[in-house]
């Protein structure tokens, strides 16, 4: 495999190419702003040169392969086909489908552990493909592989003999409860305390479903302006949501005015936030939530549990195995974590404990690689605290840059509060740039780091995170503080001098 820290995807030729070199890759190279935006507005030359793509965004070209032999064995001329990994998964598709089309979604067993395939009108493949991305419940690559592999059958009948079923035992059924044990240690909480999902994605949704079961009918409140589809599953599949997105003292207030009157399911927010990496004032959050009896969702996924200890506050903590945990970009992860200790907890775990009755959403060879990229997280999150450190203090120094976001420049002090003995400030920092139409374009295309979206790797990562997230709601975007020219880093394990410049240069220009 590529070593992308001394030679990373950067240039327009590498366009396309997966990043990290892998089957399985999560991320794909976009170096220049024009690719970014060719990306979002469906360019042939863009995407006929991608070879990945994020999953939950992009299909997965084993997923791609796998939809359409089922498209054909199990779907008429006018259905098209998605995979889930439990039928009880396949299921919310079809409630969620039926709610937004009026049209009905068919279920059919794919034959081998539990894989569930749904058929539904291809006209609708918009509504069904901000379920996958939303969701983040369907099939894994490595299950589609899988699934793929058990194809030994004639093309209008499931298979009816599967492969050996990983889930069967052995050391791949054991990386699961090594996980558990793994993150309930760093969160200081016993292993029962731990959910596993196929993506951070999936975690937040599954708290969501939770909170909706516990506390029906009530909006929800999202504190701070969130990673995209924390927001959107919120305003898509329930009771709607009510979006404070500064995250500011003016907006506790105004939150603590509409708590007195209105219940609300519960409080979602980040320490810090992605990608403004800010940290709002968790103690008045959880005093609010205590007062008016609803729980409070932090996602960590930034910070990562070797920087902030934040269960003495949270009901649930959510974070994203896929980041900073695995570091490696070949493999999907996600869990919460719920507080011990808190006034929820009983309901909670009885609610998700519910929720795993149909099965495992989290495929076993992904619990694998999981465990093993993960057997240095904390090693590595230390080093990419200490680059990330000095290249925000450089960044902050120089006259081109007009701002830098990071946790230890946006409200410190409600970040330091949360932060354990020796933690730092994680490795995910964004910057804009003076006079951003003409100086942003030219810097990005000359930094000399890994450019596509993902971050926690264990090389740098840059994108334009505005156009990838928000491309279709730029003005909504702005409006809630993010500059749509903002550039957001992920930095990796790089020497801090090397790193730095590389910025310098691009900051240098031509």
């Amino acid at each position: 495999m590529r070593d992308l820290i001394r030679k990373p995807l950067w240039r327009m030729e590498d366009l396309g190419r997966a990043i990290p070199e892998s089957l399985h890759a999560v991320s794909v190279c976009l170096p220049t702003w024009r690719d970014h935006v060719g990306y979002e507005e469906q360019e042939p030359r863009v995407h006929e040169s991608l070879q990945g793509g994020y999953p939950r965004f992009v299909y997965h070209r084993l997923c791609s392969e796998l939809f359409e032999v089922c498209r054909q064995r199990f779907a008429s001329e006018d259905e098209a086909c998605q995979l889930y990994p439990t039928a009880a998964a396949a299921g919310r598709f079809c409630d969620d489908f039926v709610k937004k089309t009026g049209e009905t979604a068919r279920m059919v067993p794919y034959g081998m552990a539990g894989v569930s395939v749904v058929c539904y009108p291809q006209q609708h493949e918009g509504v069904a493909k901000d379920y996958w991305q939303h969701s983040g419940e369907g099939v894994s690559s490595r299950l589609a592989e899988t699934c793929l592999g058990s194809i030994t059958v004639s093309p209008t009948e499931p298979p009816t003999e599967a492969p050996a079923n990983p889930r069967a035992g052995g050391s791949v059924e054991d990386a699961g409860a090594i996980l558990r044990e793994r993150i309930a240690r760093l969160a200081g909480v016993t292993a029962d305390c731990v959910f596993l999902y196929p993506c951070g994605m999936a975690a937040i949704y599954a708290a969501y479903r939770a909170l909706n079961a516990f506390l029906p009918g009530r909006k929800s409140v999202q504190f701070g302006f969130p990673y995209v589809d924390t927001l959107k599953i919120q305003q898509k599949f329930g009771p709607g949501v009510h979006l404070y997105p500064r995250g500011s003292a003016a907006e506790l207030d105004e939150l603590k005015e509409l708590l007195t009157r209105e219940a609300v399911s519960g409080l979602f927010t980040e320490l810090p936030s992605n990608p403004l990496l800010l940290s709002p004032d968790l103690r008045r959050l959880s005093q609010l939530a205590q007062r008016h009896g609803c729980p409070l969702v932090v996602d960590e996924t930034v910070a990562s549990f070797v920087n902030a200890d934040l269960l003495p506050i949270a009901d649930i903590v959510a974070t994203s195995l896929t980041k900073f945990f695995s570091g490696v970009g070949d493999v999907m992860g996600g869990a919460l974590v719920l507080n011990p200790r808190g006034s929820f907890f009983s309901d909670l775990s009885r609610l998700l404990a519910g929720q795993r009755e149909g099965g495992d959403l989290l495929w076993d060879p992904d619990l694998a690689v999981l465990e093993q990229n993960s057997r240095d997280f904390e090693q590595r999150v230390r080093e990419i605290n200490s680059r990330a450190e000095q290249l925000a203090d450089f960044l902050n120094e120089q006259p081109q840059i007009e701002r830098v976001y990071y946790p230890k420049f946006e409200t410190p002090e409600f970040y330091r509060a949360f932060q354990r003995p020796g933690g730092g400030y994680g490795g995910l920092l964004s910057f804009t740039l003076h006079d951003e139409p003409t100086c942003a374009p030219r810097f990005f295309d000359a930094l000399q780091i890994c450019k596509g979206p993902n971050l926690g790797m264990n090389y740098s990562l840059a994108c334009l995170y505005t156009v990838l997230a928000h491309y279709n709601e730029l003005d909504f975007a702005e409006s809630c503080g993010m500059s749509r020219y903002l550039i957001r880093v992920s930095v990796g394990r790089e020497d801090a001098d090397d790193l730095i410049n590389r910025f310098q240069e691009a900051l240098a220009g031509p």
